[in-house]
């Protein structure tokens, strides 16, 4: 592997101490790293170079024993820190020296990975600086490619997502940007689409014909902790449906591409996202639920009159030939009964008769925790009777040898950006297509009454 350096902007935030060197880390143990590469910490905190090392090692998400102590020293000594501010052009060009430096080190041009570990308010000011202090631009056509990782939220709405997604285009090329939402890289998620087109017993039923509904439910049994002012800035259609949920309603509801790859993989993923129906303020009070758990007013950094949801569900439809009339129920929630993130797909009884709807196949996708598929059928009861009883198959991720661990979903991430694999991170049509369904219940919002539900409590509606 080329040697690469991973600049990463905000590196003294929690998210890089608690996934991003973590899974770098953890990379670097399992020699999935080049042999020669660099962490640069770009951020504007004052540290010596021994400072800063002891910040990474204390700050760092990473258990006593989990690793060798000689590992860990061995990662840290790749650790740099440039200390710099986001929004001055003299910083970008003390990080270009400290690049060429470690290239300097290397003997040769090294891949530069740009990570954007900020607030998503700094984006646009880091990718004009990036671009304009040439930071950005490949050692040549053979060697010392540049891309960039931007982290989710890509946007607020339609609008701020389409003018940052055109000064992107602007700047870089579309193979150099990363946009990353980490659930897509979820093992479990991915699987989804190897057991659906691997197996050929689901393809001829993945369909409106077999299909009565598809339910995604993201839920959570913690609040909104520390990011009191920050959630309430956007509440959690924005924090996880715009992307977490879509995305998995996508993968669930995509056509076979023509080509397993990134591209072809990303663009039905796009589709199903366009064909998506604008919910309005004709029918969003018959297809919205949104609610607030009891005692939210009340936590550090949220407004007093706020009308913020903590909880949606919303029955989504797709509008083309095979969802047409299908209903997807997307479902997230805070201060919940339990913690889990579950697709079902509830197949239609053949004799139509709801008295026998509770008899329904159900075809389930945990993603976590405790990642499984397992599908619900019914069986004869021994005996003289016709009477039938429910039974489940199942497949869990735990059932594989013990050291068949599953990779972090940021080491995936981190993985694929490094290999240039994009088919886990977003394209610019998927962010669009996503924002626009959001925002077309977001522009109704207000005339959706906020139910106020009691923290702990397994079903809203």
């Amino acid at each position: 592997m080329t040697p690469t350096i991973f600049i990463i902007f905000g590196i003294t935030g929690d998210l890089a101490g608690r996934k991003l060197l973590p899974s770098l880390l953890s990379l670097y143990v399992k020699k999935q790293l080049p042999i020669k590469f660099a962490i640069v910490g770009f951020s504007r905190k004052m540290f010596s170079r021994e400072e800063f090392r002891t910040f990474v090692r204390e700050h760092m998400n990473v258990k006593p024993g989990q690793y060798k102590e000689e590992d860990v020293k061995h990662f840290i000594d790749h650790i740099y820190y440039e200390q710099g501010n986001f929004d001055i052009s003299q910083s970008y060009a003390q990080l270009a020296q400290r690049l060429k430096n470690i290239d300097d080190s290397f003997g040769q041009c090294s891949n530069k990975l740009f990570h954007l570990s900020t607030p998503p308010s700094l984006y646009e000011s880091i990718f004009i600086h990036l671009h304009n202090s040439g930071l950005t631009i490949p050692c040549s056509n053979d060697e010392g490619w540049t891309r960039i990782l931007v982290e989710k939220p890509f946007g607020n709405d339609i609008e701020t997502a389409r003018k940052l997604d055109k000064k992107l285009g602007e700047l870089f090329e579309e193979n150099q940007i990363f946009r990353i939402d980490h659930y897509l890289a979820k093992e479990a998620l991915q699987n989804i689409l190897s057991f659906r087109f691997a197996n050929s017993l689901f393809e001829p039923l993945w369909n409106k014909n077999h299909i009565d509904k598809v339910h995604i439910r993201l839920v959570e049994k913690i609040g909104i902790g520390s990011r009191g002012a920050f959630y309430d800035a956007i509440g959690a259609l924005k924090d996880v449906g715009q992307n977490h949920i879509l995305q998995m309603l996508a993968l669930v509801a995509m056509e076979p591409p023509k080509v397993m790859d990134a591209l072809n993989i990303r663009k039905e993923r796009a589709k199903v996202l366009s064909y998506l129906q604008p919910i309005t303020l004709k029918n969003i009070l018959s297809r919205v639920v949104r609610g607030q758990y009891e005692g939210y007013k009340h936590e550090q950094g949220v407004r007093d009159n706020t009308q913020t949801e903590t909880y949606f569900r919303i029955q989504a439809s797709i509008d083309n030939a095979r969802w047409k009339g299908v209903p997807f129920y997307i479902e997230s929630g805070k201060e919940m009964s339990e913690t889990k993130t579950e697709i079902n797909i509830y197949f239609k009884n053949d004799k139509g008769d709801k008295t026998y709807e509770d008899r329904q196949n159900v075809l389930t996708f945990r993603i976590q925790p405790d990642e499984l598929i397992k599908i619900g059928f019914w069986v004869k009861t021994p005996g003289f009777t016709m009477d039938v009883e429910p039974k489940v198959l199942k497949f869990k991720y735990s059932d594989f040898p013990s050291h068949a661990i599953l990779p972090d979903a940021y080491e995936r991430v981190l993985y694929d950006a490094i290999i240039g694999d994009q088919t886990l991170f977003t394209s610019t049509d998927e962010v669009l297509s996503a924002w626009k369904y959001i925002t077309s219940i977001i522009s109704s919002w207000s005339t959706t009454p906020l139910t106020i539900y009691t923290k702990g409590i397994r079903d809203i509606i």
